[in-house]
């Protein structure tokens, strides 16, 4: 069960929940369907805010802690972003009282620290096109020590009971602890906690394969590839940002790809893009390494430097899998 007096968990649940909440608010008030395809400031609004937001009660509870995260403000600083750090900055207040635009900068520049022996690694909105499309998107944080991840939270407002698809419905918390597991609550209304496990199945031909709407950080031909020498038979379930892995660790879907993109073959991963959403999956039951088989080394910097890809899945069918992922030369 989850230690719930431990000060750590009460400061990662909390911090998820209030900025998922301040982002969803922030989606209610700014993305309308008069918004233009280009037009991305709601979601950069939505970022600082929330990044803002856990970066100061991060600061009030554990103040030694570094936060590795993926925004800083520089863009906020320039002429051209006035407007944009008005509203980033009301939304702060909204959510923690009297704020100066200096103070909001300063919080969001906690998550340029770099890594130590303890630091938190945030995605403060995971699925941009999710959000501004009104489907899935998360806010992500983690806490690791000397490399190894303690605590995973993702704040899902379109997921119900950290595995079904409502965009009307309460949203999900979904928390795990190194060694207790993985459990989900109410988002807007949090209360008794359920335990989440992976799927049993075994069958690579029934293996449901979750599959990302946005294609820019992998290989889609590749992983059509994969999906036939798998003998994959079910259709992909499509979904944005690290609430895929709330649904493989609640056992609605089992295997989970990152595949080189062709235009990138160099790119790795950013821990915040994988670290929450990884412990989310392991307390369940559930298996992620990278393409390699290799596990993730969070102890690289911002990014994943010694890993290639993702892998992710039930456990069992891991090892089909990788083979799977070897015969297409991933």
């Amino acid at each position: 069960m989850l230690d719930l007096e431990q000060p750590e968990i009460r400061f990662a649940i909390e911090s998820v929940r209030r900025a998922a909440l301040l982002v969803c608010k922030i989606q209610e008030e700014l993305v309308s369907p008069a918004l233009t395809k280009d037009d991305r400031s709601p979601v950069t609004v939505a970022d600082y805010a929330s990044q803002a937001l856990v970066a100061h009660m991060l600061e009030e509870a554990f103040p030694d802690d570094p936060l590795v995260a993926e925004e800083d403000s520089r863009g906020l600083k320039t002429p051209e972003a006035e407007q944009t750090l008005d509203l980033v900055t009301q939304f702060a207040i909204r959510a923690v009282g009297p704020a100066s635009p200096d103070q909001v900068c300063a919080w969001i520049d906690r998550g340029r620290a770099d890594q130590s022996d303890r630091f938190w690694t945030l995605d403060p909105i995971d699925g941009t096109k999710g959000f501004l499309r009104g489907d899935q998107y998360a806010v992500a944080l983690a806490l690791v020590e000397n490399g190894t991840l303690q605590i995973g939270v993702l704040g899902c407002p379109n997921l119900v009971d950290g595995q079904t698809p409502d965009l009307h419905g309460a949203g999900s918390l979904v928390i795990a602890m190194r060694g207790r597991g993985t459990w989900t609550t109410s988002l807007s209304a949090p209360g008794e906690f359920t335990p989440l496990h992976v799927s049993a199945r075994s069958q690579p031909s029934e293996a449901r394969l979750l599959r990302s709407f946005e294609s820019g950080h992998t290989n889609i031909d590749q992983i059509d590839f994969f999906v036939e020498a798998a003998g994959i038979r079910a259709a992909p379930l499509l979904m944005d940002s690290q609430a895929k892995y709330a649904v493989l660790a609640a056992g609605r879907g089992d295997l989970l790809l990152r595949l080189l993109s062709a235009a990138k073959p160099g790119y790795r991963e950013k821990i915040w893009d994988q670290a929450a959403g990884s412990l989310v999956l392991e307390e369940a039951g559930g298996c992620i390494t990278d393409l390699d088989g290799k596990k993730l080394d969070f102890t690289t910097g911002r990014t994943l430097a010694h890993n290639r890809g993702i892998l992710a899945s039930n456990g069992t069918l891991h090892a089909p899998a990788l083979e799977a992922l070897k015969q297409i030369g991933a």
